[in-house]
């Protein structure tokens, strides 16, 4: 196992992030390190991490949409407004700030899907605030972790009915039997574990006040105080983006009407066209392309054999011990995940390999959706390249002081895989 292309490729990972590599040069770095240590050329690497990038095009067609949406809310003053009310409402309380940032980000993943794209709109108008309360951001960063994060496991609406059907799916493919519906009757144990891990993180670990520079002319300013006819088609714009994606399931089509509106009725003026798309590839453009090269790793990395060597080297292990098939189980989701920065694409490789040896091991139904929904979960709070980093970081450091690494991975790392990691051992216990 210690030659695993798999293993050592995201190792490479995880040190080159820590070094402060750029992540899309680490990830490409991570990919020709896997291909090569499992017998692939340096040609037909290449060739699979580039066709492989195509997967995730929808997504990241997506999030330049949205970010773009983004800039054009920004434009209109409509994230002053709201940063200006949310001040006004906490009255200097930091823990009601973060109560409604992690209000605010699960409603982005189930009522109004848009995902990450709120972040870049609204968390940068707050920084002087933070600044004021002296709020560590690395808090700010595990709250926003978490509602971007549990709401899928848990909840199943928007992306949790994604994420659960994912898991259904799979499990149906490889024998077991179960309806998408199901999943969150015992996935709601790995949510719940996850908000514990929030509180700890927010009144615990964070609690101690952290200085940061003020730089006012980050920050973006609104002088408006009501909301007045731009405003509300923006709003518009916002509702026909979420309407059209539920009606169609394209976020892409959705975001292109909602821009079509914004523009159409002249809440931003049509000559900056050109301006919001260039911020709006500034916004989310980065995350973007870290979301194609991922797709391109991924791919790498399931043509390497890597993963099937990794399970095959555990097996003699495991023998007849559920605690130890738990243990190895989530090291190799959490490794996988790490590398590839997606949960969801993760439910597909581990399903085909984890479900045969739970079957053999006579894991009840619940405890396989339990196991299998924290392996895919496991890494992707804490990846380098999963969105549930990259989007707090890039609103968090709008003005240069969060670092990626130290920041938010670190952090987001630590609390919420060690909670899902413990929550699993307990509910595979209750199950059994």
């Amino acid at each position: 196992m210690e030659f695993n292309p798999v293993l050592i490729s995201v190792i490479v990972l995880c040190i080159l992030c820590l070094l402060k590599i750029n992540v899309l040069f680490s990830l490409m770095i991570s990919a020709i390190t896997a291909g090569l240590l499992s017998g692939m050329n340096i040609e037909k690497t290449m060739n699979l991490f580039i066709s492989g990038m195509g997967q995730n095009s929808e997504t990241a067609l997506s999030y330049i949409l949205l970010g773009t949406l983004a800039a054009a809310m920004a434009h209109t003053g409509l994230a002053g407004i709201l940063a200006k009310k949310i001040s006004e409402f906490i009255k200097n309380n930091k823990y009601a700030l973060l109560g409604i940032l992690v209000v605010i980000s699960v409603l982005s993943q189930n009522l109004i899907p848009v995902h990450i794209a709120f972040i870049p709109i609204l968390i940068p108008p707050l920084l002087s605030l933070m600044n004021k309360l002296k709020l560590d951001r690395r808090a700010v960063a595990c709250a926003l972790a978490f509602g971007l994060k549990a709401p899928y496991i848990a909840i199943p609406a928007g992306f949790g009915l994604i994420f659960q059907g994912l898991i259904a799916d799979n499990m149906t493919q490889n024998g077991i039997k179960i309806l998408k519906t199901d999943v969150w009757h015992y996935t709601w144990i790995l949510g719940f574990a996850m908000f514990i891990a929030l509180l700890f993180a927010i009144f615990i670990t964070y609690r101690k006040p952290r200085l940061y520079e003020q730089k006012d002319e980050i920050i973006t300013e609104n002088k408006e105080e009501k909301l007045n006819k731009k405003h509300y088609i923006t709003l518009l714009g916002a509702i026909v983006t979420l309407v059209v994606q539920l009606w169609s399931g394209s976020l892409p089509l959705g975001a292109l009407i909602g821009l079509g509106i914004i523009f159409g009725f002249r809440a931003v003026s049509h000559k900056k066209m050109d301006i919001l798309t260039d911020e709006g590839v500034g916004l989310m453009g980065y995350i973007a392309f870290v979301m194609l090269v991922c797709a391109g790793y991924a791919l790498v990395l399931k043509e390497s054999g890597g993963v099937e060597s990794l399970i095959n080297s555990i097996i003699p292990f495991i023998q007849n011990s559920k605690i130890l098939a738990i243990f190895f189980m989530l090291i190799i989701g959490l490794i996988i995940t790490i590398g590839i920065g997606s949960s969801f694409g993760t439910i597909p490789i581990l399903a085909v390999l984890f479900i045969p040896i739970c079957t053999k091991l006579g894991f009840s139904t619940p405890s396989i959706i339990i196991l299998l929904s924290a392996a895919a979960a496991l890494g992707d709070a804490g990846s380098p390249a999963s969105d549930t980093t990259l989007g707090p970081t890039a609103g968090l450091n709008a003005d240069g002081q969060h670092n990626h690494i130290k920041d938010t991975c670190i952090p987001t790392f630590i609390h919420y895989n060690l909670a899902l990691a413990i929550a699993v051992f307990i509910a595979v216990y209750i199950f059994n």
